[in-house]
């Protein structure tokens, strides 16, 4: 790969081979190279900018969380060395809470949660990243309820005008990927899927996804078939039925030994103004950034399903907005 490190034998190696010299190598000081001064690191939660902030959160997380682990589950990629590579990254991650941080007071549980990540890399660094951990899955391990913690998160940071805002089209900050994606068929389907969905077209679902297709979905939960699928994206939709839904990326792949594989980026902006999977309108303002994953196959010939499916998004950061909103604190 032109201007990365020879170690690497391609992309899916740069970007698993550096989260593990990273995080459980302890290799912390090696971000001043891995990352640029300058990168961008949006989460649902907050926004970073500068390789200071990034390093200063990943001493925070390894000081309450010491025996993370992050296995790398798969790549799925778009780009070239030459122009810069995005990959969507996804992560299963083991830790104890043995330490007081963030999460609150050490609580001893021992964790497992999924982590998607979007990351820009050229000449061997990564220069922008989209970042969503399934923070209900943490929180409700340790023991919290999100809503709970996200009320408790506001009070621990100063309270509503000092806490740290979640991300908005207000608080993003440009950075230097101006990319799309790929026009690659996997990536196509999947996108007019999801805009099939998010159109109230729910019939999409039995049409698309296998009737035993495994879903992954925020929490650590885990579905089957078409009930399970058409639950998460109804509750989520009617939650925020006007809100404006876009695809901001989107990646196909089809590479040898693998199942063609999808990614997609997307985000919805608008009012809380629907009953749903955050229970009672409140007319909060939220901005909601999810990406998803998808395995497609052809169990019986001739149909080709959506087989599996992993999807996040941040719901302590949708409560969080809520709150500050409603002032329900």
């Amino acid at each position: 790969m032109k201007g990365f490190d020879p170690k690497f034998t391609d992309f899916p190696d740069y970007i698993i081979g550096i989260t593990k010299e990273i995080w459980e190598d302890r290799g912390i000081a090696t971000l001043h190279h891995y990352y640029a001064p300058d990168i961008v690191v949006r989460s649902p939660g907050s926004v970073v900018v500068g390789n200071q902030g990034v390093i200063a959160a990943t001493m925070a997380t390894l000081a309450e969380f010491p025996d993370r682990q992050l296995l790398g589950e798969d790549v799925i990629w778009s780009g070239t060395p030459e122009t810069g590579m995005l990959s969507s990254h996804r992560i299963i991650s083991t830790a104890t809470h043995a330490r007081d941080g963030v999460y609150g007071a050490a609580s001893g549980k021992k964790l497992r949660y999924r982590i998607l990540a979007d990351c820009h890399a050229r000449d061997n660094a990564i220069d922008d990243e989209w970042l969503i951990r399934d923070q209900t899955a943490i929180v409700r391990q340790i023991g919290w309820d999100p809503t709970d913690y996200a009320r408790d998160l506001i009070a621990r940071e100063g309270g509503a005008e000092a806490c740290v805002k979640p991300l908005s089209p207000t608080t993003d900050r440009p950075g230097p990927y101006k990319g799309r994606g790929n026009d690659n068929a996997w990536g196509q389907r999947h996108a007019e899927l999801l805009t099939r969905i998010m159109g109230a077209d729910m019939a999409a679902i039995e049409a698309e996804y296998d009737r035993a297709a495994t879903l992954h979905y925020p929490g650590g939960e885990t579905g089957h078939g078409w009930a399970d699928a058409d639950g998460f994206w109804m509750g989520l939709r009617a939650a925020f039925p006007d809100a404006d839904f876009r695809i901001d990326h989107q990646i196909g792949r089809d590479d040898p030994n693998m199942p063609p594989r999808s990614a997609l980026r997307w985000s919805l902006h608008g009012k809380h103004s629907g009953w749903g999977a955050f229970g009672r309108p409140t007319g909060a303002e939220v901005y909601l950034l999810g990406i998803s994953h998808a395995e497609w196959g052809e169990l019986i010939g001739g149909q080709i399903k959506l087989r599996r499916e992993w999807t996040l998004f941040d719901e302590t950061a949708v409560w969080k907005q809520i709150l500050l909103q409603t002032g329900a604190l």
